[in-house]
């Protein structure tokens, strides 16, 4: 398969094709090279020759599905209605729109896989011929595993960038963006990232980023799978510069959290809200001050049912100017809110009991592990007499410094002054959280196999893409109560009976849509074809 690179002639980059052939007369192996085009401002366009060999390509896929001539009084019927919801959510957050601007040439093919992926829930790609020639779809044609490999192939790295900044302001401004870090599994050999699993899998982890309040993910990254939470903020931040989204609004839990990380979000200006420990130096002092009086009913939340307080703090900001190594130190305000949950304190007593009754068995019973020795140190001292043997007794002093902080969480916001809409902001994180597992195992994003790391990448994005619509529609249905009735595939079923007859001559016309069908488009925000 042809591999793609780019050469800069006189100030213009060309990109070229080449393939690797053997040469028998002078026994080594040289490259073959086509020239397809060139990039300009970070989007590849291509030149008349590619241009032609792609539409020729094109139809050659349209004929291989082409019907056989019929009579004009036979009709055709192929299943619309979840296509149309499908096309007026793609019209509704932009991202028809977007998908054309970004890939002219290949939009309405990228479309019809991802509506594939979201209509048949955990089906491989090659079975999408079945599919195909029963449903009226964007590219209206077949598109062979081998076609569809071509068209991975094809997908470029500026276009997709372009794409997720396109969808980026469409909604970042209106809202929070959540961010965190997901794994999935490949079956793809030779990849450069992730680490290898058993059963021949490897694992890759992305960075993902998504609406709170749309819930719609606008930007994924792959990632190394060594790298931690905290770094791959440092990235997020270069690449929201590269994406040229001038300010942003973060939702992160605490694992994303370090000193540079806030400097830099306060550096860039960029809003945020973080989870932090309650070790951190900042929230442990002020919390050793108001300790003692903080579950007390003048700080009680009936709403949330836990104990609120927030308080106006100071961050001392730094600063390594990268030209001349200038250090700058200063103040910057800060919103640190206070939480405390009984039934979060209970249940981290519980935890901690449970792990100091291990502790105390391994010492008594001599099988100790390594990887808890420095708690053995920590909460225990171990007597040795000859009478009576081995005694165990717990350091008391640490095991309460241990537990006085139980039922306490700390979110720190240099945007939200509200503790209470801070909190709600950040329970809607982990409801996205949480639901993205499913929405993997929907896309089968758990088993993913590519015949190279290039079209991993790029089915990536056809599975990003999908994922849009199926955020989209889990919002909906959750907004609307319809996760009690209906699964999604049932929700998709129910309307995707809808059927299209078209007699050649003639108009087409739509199957009966029934009361219910109509609720459900209602429930999307889509008016019911008519």
């Amino acid at each position: 398969m042809p591999v793609r690179g780019t050469q800069n002639i006189n100030g213009t980059e060309y990109v070229y094709e080449y393939i690797s052939i053997w040469n028998s007369t002078k026994k080594r192996s040289e490259q073959k090279r086509n020239y397809i085009g060139k990039n300009v401002e970070g989007i590849f366009l291509p030149n008349k020759k590619y241009t032609l060999q792609q539409q020729l390509e094109h139809a050659t896929a349209e004929t291989e599905i082409k019907p056989e001539p019929v009579p004009a009084a036979e009709c055709k019927r192929l299943f619309y209605g979840a296509i149309y919801l499908l096309d007026s959510i793609g019209q509704a957050t932009g991202v028809t729109e977007d998908l054309k601007q970004c890939f002219p040439a290949d939009y309405k093919e990228i479309l019809s896989l991802a509506y594939f992926l979201v209509l048949e829930e955990n089906t491989p790609i090659y079975r999408f011929h079945r599919w195909a020639v029963t449903h009226v779809h964007p590219f209206r044609f077949n598109i062979p595993s081998q076609h569809s490999t071509k068209l991975f192939g094809r997908i470029q790295e500026e276009q997709k960038m372009k794409f997720f900044a396109l969808q980026s302001k469409r909604r970042f401004e209106q809202e929070y963006l959540a961010y965190d870090t997901t794994s999935i599994s490949s079956f793809s050999q030779g990849l450069t990232y992730g680490s290898k699993k058993e059963h021949g899998c490897f694992q890759l982890d992305l960075a993902l980023l998504y609406g709170e309040s749309s819930r719609l993910p606008v930007y994924y990254r792959k990632l190394p799978g060594s790298i931690t939470d905290v770094k791959t903020v440092e990235t997020l931040v270069k690449d929201i510069d590269f994406l040229k989204m001038e300010k942003l609004n973060l939702v992160m839990d605490r694992s994303f959290y370090s000193e540079a990380n806030i400097n830099e979000l306060f550096r860039k200006h960029h809003k945020f809200l973080i989870g932090v420990k309650t070790s951190l130096k900042l929230v442990r002092n002020k919390l050793d001050e108001i300790r003692d009086d903080f579950v007390s009913r003048q700080y009680y939340n009936s709403e949330n049912q836990l104990y609120i307080r927030s308080f106006t703090q100071e961050w001392d900001y730094m600063e390594t100017k990268s030209r001349t190594g200038e250090v700058i130190t200063d103040k910057r305000r800060i919103y640190v809110h206070y939480y405390y949950n009984d039934q979060l304190a209970t249940d981290d007593k519980k935890r901690f009991n449970q792990l100091l009754d291990t502790l105390e068995e391994e010492l008594l019973s001599g099988r100790k592990k390594t990887k808890h020795e420095k708690l053995y140190q920590k909460y225990y001292d171990v007597l040795e007499t000859p009478v009576r043997g081995r005694k165990v007794v717990p350091k008391q002093d640490a095991i309460s410094q241990a537990e006085k902080n139980y039922g306490f969480f700390v979110l720190l916001s240099n945007g939200i002054k509200d503790p209470v809409a801070a909190l709600k902001l950040f329970r809607t994180k982990d409801l996205i959280e949480n639901a993205f597992g499913d929405l993997k195992e929907r896309l089968n994003l758990c088993r993913i196999s590519a015949a190279a790391e290039e079209n991993l990448e790029d089915k990536l994005f056809v599975q990003f893409v999908a994922l849009i619509y199926i955020s989209y529609i889990k919002k909906a249905m959750e907004d609307n109560g319809l996760l009690k009735k209906y699964t999604m595939k049932e929700l998709l079923d129910e309307l995707d009976i809808i059927e299209y007859y078209h007699q050649y001559g003639n108009y087409y016309h739509l199957s009966e849509i029934t009361e219910k069908q109509k609720k459900l488009y209602h429930y999307m925000k889509v008016e019911p074809p008519t």
